[in-house]
């Protein structure tokens, strides 16, 4: 019978409001004791002075390329860039190849990811093949296990394809997330519609491409009653619809990427392939509109749309280059270094959002720092000063646009299935 006592540290529960220095005595997987000088003769001891311990984080939204591109991730991998980061569970996209669009591929996909610290949740494609035309097996998948339906990587531009698939994901209580863009409005673009993209002669994708989708998502949102999340928000305009729909009461969430409140589109004056991800960076109003949405609410969670591609893939001109970039591992530190110390939320703000709030919204057991409840902890040095480096990653991708920079704050260690994760 293993047994852990991690001793004086912070801990932070938004569930329940703790926020107190104490022990912690896991035996068995379980939290066995909370409390001051707590003492166990035959436990791993670990002194967590000046760190802090909250329930295990939450990336409802990542890219692990099994099956079929397991060149750029693959189950293990990406499960050990997420321990890395600091996260306990993560959920995965369906643009693998074969898409998560039938049961054998959900089954293979908890196959692959038994046993590991970190729990792997399949996301189920809205439609066949990810093509947007014909309805997937939706409860065949959800009894399979998706936690979600989503085309990610591709709109749902069909809106009966879209009605249908909010009425049925309804009924299973799980969301419809969007990836709105529309595709009339982006092929063909590389970056987002500026000044910026005028000057360096890019291809440029509107605003308008995001904020028309999200508007139309709503309003077949509130006409079937359905569950809708917005897949990496990244507009004012989006924002804004968003908050309108909350504030009518509606079953519509949120979801920030770290890069989208981290960077803006002035980045893209370096032509490195690394700062082009999809939805595309935004201007500073739209970076500050994203802080203010994860300040007031309006967005839910941060979720790192850990996109990872291989050297050559991203070794190209800007225009062919793939989109996206790796995220797991950079999110706390850029989450601290944006959000926490420039007061733009709590730290049990900032814990609902990359803990509580994505579990809720995807149906995961909520977590509680509690005796008696199952260990699945996130171990954090808040005042940790440390330099992103690309080459130190668990990840098989480096296509980060963040190497070599000054961050504050990362995760020292994750706990859970039993099993003990600590930072190199």
């Amino acid at each position: 019978m293993a047994s852990f006592l991690f001793k004086n540290a912070r801990m932070v529960d938004p569930v329940t409001g703790l926020d107190t220095e104490q022990d912690l005595l896991i035996v068995d997987g379980t939290i066995d004791k909370l409390g001051p000088s707590l003492s166990a003769s035959d436990s791993e001891e670990i002194d967590l002075k000046g760190k802090t311990i909250v329930p295990g984080l939450c990336d409802m939204h990542v890219h692990f390329r099994e099956p079929g591109f397991e060149h750029k991730e693959d189950i293990r991998s990406g499960a050990a860039s997420a321990a890395a980061g600091g996260f306990t569970a993560v959920a995965c996209m369906p643009n693998t190849d074969p898409p998560i669009d039938n049961a054998s591929v959900v089954a293979y996909i908890y196959e692959k990811a038994k046993g590991l610290p970190v729990d792997v949740y399949p996301i189920a494609a809205i439609t066949k093949e990810r093509k947007g035309e014909a309805i997937a097996p939706m409860v065949e998948l959800r009894k399979a296990g998706a936690v979600g339906f989503s085309d990610d990587g591709s709109p749902v531009h069909n809106t009966k394809v879209l009605r249908i698939a909010l009425e049925y994901a309804s009924m299973f209580d799980v969301p419809v997330i969007q990836h709105a863009e529309d595709p009339h409005l982006f092929t063909g673009g590389s970056m987002n519609e500026s000044i910026v993209s005028t000057e360096l002669g890019l291809p440029p994708i509107p605003r308008l491409s995001e904020d028309a989708v999200v508007a139309r998502d709503i309003m077949f949102t509130e006409y079937v009653n359905g569950r809708y999340h917005l897949a990496h928000m990244s507009t004012i305009g989006a924002a804004n619809a968003v908050r309108a729909a909350k504030e009518k009461g509606l079953h519509v969430t949120a979801e920030v990427a770290p890069h989208h409140f981290a960077l803006t589109d002035e980045a893209v004056r370096s032509y490195d392939s690394n700062v082009k991800m999809n939805p595309p960076l935004r201007t500073a109003d739209d970076v500050r509109a994203m802080k203010e949405a994860l300040r007031d609410g309006v967005a839910d969670v941060i979720a790192t749309d850990h996109a990872p591609h291989a050297g050559f893939e991203k070794e190209v001109e800007f225009v062919y280059a793939p989109f996206g970039i790796i995220g797991l591992e950079t999110a706390v530190g850029l989450s601290v270094t944006e959000l926490l110390l420039e007061q733009w939320l709590t730290l049990p703000q900032l814990i609902e959002k990359l803990s509580t709030n994505p579990r809720r919204i995807i149906g995961l057991p909520e977590l509680r720092i509690e005796e008696g409840q199952r260990a699945n902890l996130t171990l954090l040095d808040l005042a940790a000063e440390w330099t992103v480096d690309v080459h130190r990653f668990k990840s098989k991708s480096r296509n980060s646009p963040f190497h070599g920079r000054a961050l504050t704050g990362r995760a020292i260690g994750i706990f859970n299935n039993g099993q003990l994760v600590l930072a190199d």
